[in-house]
């Protein structure tokens, strides 16, 4: 299974038994606590939540969390209806998407629909997941994490009990998450510049914070009518958003114990969650935070070349046959590794390179527009990334100074 392919969700829901995808979770806390160890609710997903592998490809975290986050909805329409009919789930979670996307000017819009309702979930899901990062956004290119991916979820659990209340419901979610986040990285004694930026840019950008005005009670926040599952979910958002500095000074942990008393948690309830985010960093040694500030051309530049580097991973034996049957590339994509080819030299490798892209359906990305400018990226990785048949008609640098 190829999350990044059509046709990935039908394999999922038949290559896998109900019993694994549903009923092995005693409910929804349960289920909540094992996405939580998937890393899902950090927005930094290193695996599924079943056991046994979902793909023979090493999938990226985004795929991860597009498998995680389809699960998590197939689970919440079986705990309303107690059974899924495939067609009818898929139908449900389309209508749903379309309904907290209407009136919104957005990727989401510019999708093409086909008559398989399982082509347009995938659609929509990658576009989800592209969107993810614009709930705040401004020209600084501060960027949310998939941390929030949870919300849908909880938004979809709302639709299923009551649509019409869905609009008002998600804004509001947003709203407490946001200034909860707020309020837990005010609450830091040692506030780094991208902590000053944060706050700065919610409280000036975002929509629900300029209608409603920045708060400072924890109390003002929270109804009555909390599930189980938001409150938790408030709490391991605040958690992440004072993690970033890999510690919890008196003030933070203040912060986080008055906000557990508040949601009507046990304390321990806390050192628990506390546990689970430490664990959770240092097993995978990942640096998870709910908010992550980068420059656009510097994040630019890491998207595209995982980009490039899974392409090239993907497809890396074809590519080997294709280059091993183009001899002067393969020699002038090496010598690319040690001096700067001429101009006329770039032509040819870039003339060559969209030739055999032509022949790999999965590479035709570079043949859209602007695809171009990935091309350096690819000729930067791809003598990391082949076998050591490629890497043999490279010119060791060492080498040739012994020969001299």
């Amino acid at each position: 299974m190829n999350p990044s392919s059509t046709g990935w969700i039908p394999k999922f829901l038949n290559g896998f038994d109900i019993e694994l995808l549903i009923k092995n979770f005693d409910d929804e806390v349960v289920f909540y606590q094992r996405l939580k160890n998937t890393g899902f609710i950090y927005g930094v997903s290193v695996s599924t939540l079943l056991e046994s592998p979902v793909s023979d490809l090493d999938l990226t975290n985004e795929e991860l969390t597009k498998v995680n986050l389809f699960h998590s909805l197939l689970f919440s329409y079986y705990q309303k209806y107690g059974q899924v009919e495939q067609e009818a789930f898929l139908d449900t979670v389309i209508t749903f998407y379309k309904a907290i996307e209407r009136g919104k000017r957005s990727f989401f819009q510019k999708l093409s629909f086909t008559s398989s309702p399982s082509d347009n979930l995938e659609a929509i899901l990658s576009a989800r997941l592209q969107e993810a990062n614009t709930l705040i956004k401004k020209d600084t290119a501060s960027l949310l994490t998939y941390a929030l991916l949870y919300v849908d979820v909880l938004a979809f659990q709302h639709y299923l009990r009551d649509p019409k209340s869905l609009k008002n419901y998600l804004e509001a979610l947003e709203h407490l998450l946001i200034e909860c986040s707020v309020l837990a990285l005010k609450s830091k004694q040692e506030k780094n510049k991208y902590d000053h930026l944060v706050i700065e840019m919610v409280e000036s950008s975002s929509e629900f914070m300029m209608n409603a005005g920045p708060t400072t009670s924890v109390s003002a926040l929270f109804t009555s009518e909390m599930s189980l599952l938001e409150k938790q979910y408030v709490l391991d958002i605040c958690c992440l958003a004072v993690w970033d500095d890999r510690q919890l000074d008196d003030s933070e942990y203040d912060f986080l114990q008055k906000l557990t008393t508040e949601l009507e948690f046990e304390q321990s309830y806390l050192e628990d969650c506390i546990k689970t985010l430490k664990d959770f960093s240092v097993v995978n040694a990942t640096k998870i935070k709910l908010f992550e500030y980068t420059h656009p051309v510097r994040h630019f530049y890491k998207q595209s070349s995982n980009t490039v580097r899974l392409l090239i991973l993907r497809n890396q034996k074809r590519l080997l046959k294709e280059l091993n049957e183009s001899g002067e590339l393969l020699v002038l994509l090496s010598q690319s590794t040690l001096r700067e080819l001429t101009s006329e030299e770039k032509t040819k490798v870039k003339n060559q390179l969209l030739d055999i892209f032509k022949t790999i359906p999965s590479l035709t990305i570079f043949m859209l527009p602007g695809g171009a400018i990935l091309l350096p990226l690819f000729v930067k990785l791809i003598p990391k990334l082949l076998p050591s048949a490629f890497r043999e008609n490279r010119i060791d640098t060492k080498e040739k100074k012994t020969k001299k």
